[in-house]
């Protein structure tokens, strides 16, 4: 089985519709794929009927990537099969996705300071009608030539959380996200944890106190993280007791990763879906669960 337990549509900061995403697992020969936007499921029903429409094998997961924060670094938790409609982590989405455009908006107003041409019109262009973030300011950098990559606009020179033009956001703490999505049925799932490219990581000893909290599992083969990594986190799943899981966190065009890239294990799979109880995979017609 080839199963991929992060990815991102337009719904958030992906460039794929919901329905191009799910058609472009298919595609890419994938039996299992989670949508998991930005603290965000609206991209959900539009992915869900097109699996209806469509004659595959392919099992859709239901999920968000979380924004949180603790020890003042960011940290991201992917959940897994929630109730989508549990009023409290709800609310707290959104929290965040309200926090967004203010936050995108001061973001732009410190470029245009350090005399960069960019403008909100641009960036609104860009995220169309999915959730504002950095990634459209850096697909924005991108287009005006100021940076060659997305990836090169995430540096200390821009938008990394310690960069010139970083803006604080309202961010979950990842112990309250840990309790809410198990509230909701959901299971919690850290994603690319020592993503060192992208800033700041948490320390190990946050990873640990994480677990105690009751966190599921640790995302271990991302492209962020290169093979002593993985092997250092393996090692510190193993101690805890977490899963490990691997994906791609597609992003469409955004990024040069392709769907499938990086998988997860199908027993893995298997305890994630036996410990969910607020959601449940939903298989193509050609397929099952």
């Amino acid at each position: 089985m080839r199963i991929d337990l992060h990815t991102h549509s337009t719904a958030s900061d992906g460039t794929d519709t919901p329905a191009e995403l799910v058609r472009n697992a298919v595609a890419a020969g994938l039996d299992v794929v989670a949508l998991t936007d930005h603290d965000t499921t609206r991209g959900h029903a539009e992915a869900l009927k097109t699996l209806a429409d469509l004659d595959t094998g392919l099992t859709l997961v239901t999920g968000a990537e979380l924004s949180c924060r603790t020890d003042g670094v960011s940290l991201h938790m992917l959940a897994y099969l929630f109730d989508a409609d549990e009023p409290e982590l709800l609310r707290q989405r959104e929290l965040v996705r309200d926090d967004r455009v203010p936050r995108a908006r001061a973001m732009v107003a410190k470029l245009q300071e350090l005399g960069v041409a960019i403008t909100w019109e641009q960036v609104a262009r860009i995220a169309g009608d999915g959730s504002i973030g950095r990634p459209h300011v850096a697909s924005a950098l991108v287009e005006l030539g100021v940076v060659d990559s997305v990836d090169e606009a995430f540096s200390s020179q821009w938008l990394s959380d310690h960069g010139r033009v970083h803006v604080p956001r309202h961010e979950l703490n990842p112990f309250d996200a840990i309790r809410l999505v198990k509230a909701a049925g959901g299971v919690t799932v850290v994603a690319h944890p020592l993503a060192v490219t992208r800033g700041a990581v948490v320390a190990e000893s946050a990873l640990v106190r994480l677990a105690e909290a009751g966190l599921d599992g640790i995302e271990v083969d991302h492209m962020n993280h290169d093979e002593p990594t993985r092997a250092r986190l393996r090692g510190l799943a193993a101690e805890l007791g977490l899963l490990t899981t691997g994906s791609s966190d597609y992003h469409g065009s955004r990024k040069t990763v392709r769907l499938g890239e990086y998988s997860t294990d199908p027993e893995i799979y298997g305890e994630i879906v036996r410990r969910a109880s607020g959601a449940f995979p939903v298989p193509g017609t050609g397929g099952h669960a």
